[in-house]
């Protein structure tokens, strides 16, 4: 519920600072001018919202696979999709290496989940079923669409700034280049701030996911298991191609990749017995310990669109029963 919460103070923070923005703007120079650049901005993010799935299943490399290919994979798919309430979305298999999965669509209705050929080799069943789980949770709770319109704000503000330091005072009222410049740098400032806001928001929705999934009745030493695999599966990745070609859509995905070699060693400490999974009773021992993060992984972590993987599998231990 408290994840719930702080995304809905998140978007009510995002729309605040716009609406001060624009209405600051619009005093001083005509609100024709600030619109104009509000409209351009989510124009652009709705054009995305459009054609958005097509790019992501070009660049994943997405074979859409039917039952009689894939029958285990429906069959999970299928089973998660009742159990949430939801029609069943389009399953599909990438191509690519990197074993990791992801879901997209613009509606519930037009859900897909994807997974790579390199996790159908990694996971077991219950393991790819929690990750599958998570990605149902994504298309259930809605939140890429609203991830998808918050970015829509830093971005119209760099626009604003590109514009006002430009001297884009001139249509209006004459104030001054001097004030349009720091009408401009103030903009660049909040753009820096909102696009911080827009990362912190993706990072609640993977917490948010997580649990998703675990409602859906998936074990949480489960998920923790398929994360810290994916970790090391990641960072295995030899194929230098196939990690240029996601990087744009690795936001996408359920960890990510280029992150893997920083994660590695942080979660040695969780696999006690060293048998490459994370059971429940070293997921349990875990909730009794405390999480401290070096400053320079807590840096990093304002800069990424998914959580410390520590934390993650930290707060999937305050799951279990």
């Amino acid at each position: 519920m408290w994840l719930q919460t702080r995304m809905y103070l998140l978007v009510a923070l995002m729309f605040a600072i716009l609406y001060g923005v624009i209405t600051g703007l619009g005093t001083y120079m005509g609100a024709g001018n600030a619109m104009f650049y509000v409209v351009l901005a989510f124009g652009f993010i709705g054009l995305q919202y459009l054609i958005g799935p097509a790019i992501v299943g070009w660049t994943m490399r997405i074979k859409w696979v039917s039952e009689k290919e894939e029958p285990e994979l429906h069959r999970m798919v299928a089973e998660l999709a009742e159990a949430s309430h939801l029609p069943k979305p389009k399953v599909g298999v990438s191509q690519l290496s990197i074993p990791n999965a992801f879901a997209f669509g613009r509606t519930q209705r037009d859900g897909r989940v994807c997974v790579t050929r390199g996790i159908l080799r990694l996971l077991s069943r219950e393991e790819l079923k929690a990750v599958l789980g998570h990605e149902m949770a994504h298309i259930k709770h809605r939140v890429r669409p609203i991830i998808t319109l918050l970015s829509a704000v830093p971005l119209w503000l760099y626009w604003l700034a590109f514009f006002m330091m430009g001297g884009g005072d001139r249509g209006g009222r004459r104030g001054g280049g001097g004030y349009a410049a720091l009408i401009g740098l103030g903009a660049f400032i909040l753009y820096f701030i909102t696009n911080l806001l827009v990362l912190y928001g993706s990072r609640i929705r993977e917490y948010y996911a997580d649990m998703g999934s675990v409602r859906l009745g998936n074990m949480p030493h489960d998920l923790a298991t398929a994360l810290y695999k994916l970790v090391y599966g990641n960072a295995r990745v030899k194929n230098k191609e196939e990690l240029r070609r996601v990087e744009g859509v690795k936001a996408f995905f359920i960890n990510d990749p280029s992150r893997a070699w920083y994660e590695i060693r942080e979660l040695s400490q969780i696999d006690q017995d060293m048998s490459g999974t994370i059971n429940y009773s070293e997921l349990q021992a875990l909730r009794q310990k405390q999480v401290k993060l070096g400053s320079s992984h807590k840096l990093m972590e304002l800069f990424t669109t998914h959580p410390n993987m520590l934390k993650r599998i930290k707060h999937l231990s305050t799951l279990t029963v």
